[in-house]
């Protein structure tokens, strides 16, 4: 531990971060999986102060983590990144430490505790597993590629984009998701406002991508992309897609995906990303496939509970 410099990251350590990333990324998936943008947005939104650590030796980067609670819930999502084992078990002490610490500050007496393993990732699994995590759900990363998109249509059906000033679309929207996403793994209810902060921090958002359904004048469904894998893949991303419990099984989800990737393909993308949890509580996968998508990638979530250490 002594070789070892422990100190808190700041914005000017992206680069290296994303150097360190890249490299476990394209070792085990045969490519770099995060952009430079993603590593300096996510440092913006973590409480940089308390939060995270960077690790050096021999004045390189060898190890990053963080532990970030969702909202003021005992659900704590941790990452760590090492390039040697020395320096991930002290990363794995440090966030693991912390999500106690964010769980008995919020109130809680414990943290469930979620870190993100790409299923080929074997190192990984095994050092999650010595920690007491177990497999907690699957995502599935689908990917569309374009080809003339046929948007749909459906009677009664009318649908409305989002904007930068239109903020009653994203009021009724977050509402939408809110209350379609209620039940599904990982959720934690946000405040407008949370969840508009938090879009508008990512140098990824574009309010424009938000589209909004409406069943005979009543909200029904939403769908919110984002150009996250515009840099890398040249393809547009839906980070969410949700309908309302009441108006389920009547196609509006492959609408508003049609509708998506006709207006990617138009953007000039060459095809469409999102992610979907293969134990969602709606038929998610099924719905994706169904729309021409295929699996690129699993992310597996692993889940242990940690109580506060002091």
């Amino acid at each position: 531990m002594n070789d070892y410099d422990i100190r808190r990251p700041t914005p000017a350590d992206a680069a290296a971060i994303h150097e360190l990333v890249a490299e476990h990324d394209i070792a085990v998936t045969g490519k770099p999986d995060w952009t430079l943008d993603d590593i300096a947005d996510t440092l913006g939104e973590l409480d940089l102060e308390h939060d995270s650590w960077v690790v050096r030796s021999g004045g390189r980067l060898v190890g990053w983590g963080y532990a970030r609670r969702k909202g003021a819930s005992d659900n704590v999502d941790v990452d760590v990144q090492a390039r040697e084992p020395g320096a991930a078990a002290l990363v794995w002490d440090l966030v693991l430490g912390r999500a106690g610490d964010l769980a008995r500050e919020a109130g809680h007496d414990h943290a469930v505790v979620d870190v993100s393993v790409y299923e080929q990732d074997a190192v990984m699994r095994e050092a999650a597993k010595e920690r007491g995590f177990a497999p907690a759900t699957s995502f599935h990363r689908m990917r569309a590629d374009h080809a003339g998109v046929r948007p749909l249509f459906l009677a009664g059906v009318t649908v409305e984009a989002g904007s930068r000033e239109g903020e009653e679309v994203l009021r009724v929207a977050h509402a939408v998701q809110q209350e379609a996403f209620a039940e599904h793994f990982g959720f934690v209810p946000k405040t407008f406002d949370e969840w508009a902060d938090e879009m508008e921090a990512s140098s990824a958002n574009d309010w424009t991508q938000l589209l909004l359904a409406r069943v005979h004048g009543e909200p029904a469904a939403m769908l919110l992309g984002t150009d996250h894998f515009v840099p890398d893949e040249n393809c547009g991303y839906v980070r969410t897609l949700a309908v309302r419990p009441a108006f389920r099984g009547r196609g509006l989800g492959r609408l508003l995906l049609t509708r998506a990737f006709e207006a990617d393909e138009r953007r000039g993308r060459v095809g469409t990303i999102l992610h979907v949890d293969s134990n969602n509580t709606t038929p998610a996968l099924g719905l994706y496939q169904s729309v021409g998508m295929r699996p690129v990638l699993v992310i597996d979530v692993w889940r242990a509970l940690v109580r506060p250490t002091r």
